[in-house]
């Protein structure tokens, strides 16, 4: 299995879905499909956490979770070494650089 950009999600327990898909429950992490490690560099065969590659990484820190949510707790070092991949617009533009 080829290494991937894109994290996928490691969880701790899983739901099955109205529409019979696995989803996430319980802990929550990042992982990139084709390691056998989280971003936080727990490892999932030592802690026993379930893989979703079908389930892309897509949390915020702004996120709210609530006691309906199946997801009860995010890493928050996977989600610091998650948003570091991403490519974010400057917030400043620089109209006259000196030469």
């Amino acid at each position: 299995m080829r290494t991937s950009s894109t994290p996928a999600v490691a969880a701790s327990g899983e739901e099955v879905g109205a529409d019979g898909v696995r989803q996430p429950g319980g802990e929550v992490h990042a992982w990139l499909p084709g390691q056998n490690q989280t971003l936080c560099g727990l490892q999932l065969s030592r802690t026993r956490l379930r893989r979703f590659p079908h389930v892309p990484f897509d949390y915020a820190a702004t996120d709210v979770l609530t006691e309906a949510d199946p997801i009860g707790w995010i890493c928050p070092r996977c989600l610091a070494a998650s948003d570091g991949g991403r490519k974010q617009k400057q917030s400043w533009v620089r109209h006259s650089p000196r030469p």
